[in-house]
């Protein structure tokens, strides 16, 4: 089928299921020669067959989320759900351009009217785990190495710790922020947003956050119109 000014088109006949799976895209000039046919009578088998997939994945998700709303309620507490297209609407009359973090503010009823400052900036969170498993470390060929260290905790420090070192002196000298990579002999190595450091002294650290996971960093700021009468500030 031609897939110019596409058209919602019906697999099975005019009266049958509106369902994601029994539609598929078409011109209107395919979708007016099919008429009633269905997609394997029109000369697509391959198409027809796309028609009874089942929906389990969409179906596990749909009794899954249904099934916390109703828990979350039993609690007693102020609990609000909202559609995808509702938090569009009011992101658009509200003049806030797309992001993840704006959607999450403008999310049901209560998001129709909200007040984002200029100068918020979202924290991202992303789960990274508290390391690995790895028995020893291989070298450029795969072969052991070394043996990994039973010890978790040198100096003060975890690999994975968020940490700020300040270095006053030599090569290195600056200020770093990222996490910890750290060696039974003091030396660390601090990976920031933009590169690793390595062989920095511990005592040149501070810690700033434990490892727990998770990374933390800043996102960037949304570039918000400045609007007159409209929303509330939180």
């Amino acid at each position: 089928m031609c897939h110019s000014k596409l058209n919602i088109l019906s697999q099975n006949h005019e009266a049958g299921s509106n369902r994601v799976s029994n539609l598929t895209l078409a011109c209107h000039s395919c979708n007016q020669k099919k008429c009633n046919q269905t997609a394997d009578e029109f000369g697509y088998p391959h198409v027809q067959k796309l028609a009874k997939l089942p929906l389990k994945d969409a179906s596990a998700v749909n009794a899954t989320r249904w099934k916390l709303y109703q828990t979350l309620q039993s609690f007693c507490i102020p609990i609000e759900i909202g559609t995808g297209g509702r938090t569009k609407y009011n992101r658009a009359i509200q003049n806030y351009p797309k992001t993840h973090w704006l959607d999450a503010v403008c999310v049901g009823e209560s998001g129709q009217m909200v007040f984002v400052s200029p100068n918020y900036q979202p924290l991202v969170i992303k789960a990274v785990g508290r390391g690995n498993r790895q028995m020893t470390k291989p070298d450029k060929y795969d072969f052991p190495r070394a043996t990994r260290q039973r010890k978790k905790v040198y100096f003060g420090f975890q690999t994975g710790d968020m940490a700020k070192a300040i270095v006053t002196s030599g090569k290195k000298e600056g200020i770093y922020v990222g996490k910890v990579a750290i060696r039974a002999s003091g030396s660390f190595n601090i990976t920031t947003t933009t590169d690793t450091i390595q062989g920095i002294n511990h005592r040149f650290f501070k810690t700033i956050h434990k490892s727990d996971g998770y990374n933390y960093m800043k996102g960037e700021r949304a570039l918000l119109p400045m609007l007159k009468g409209m929303g509330i500030r939180a």
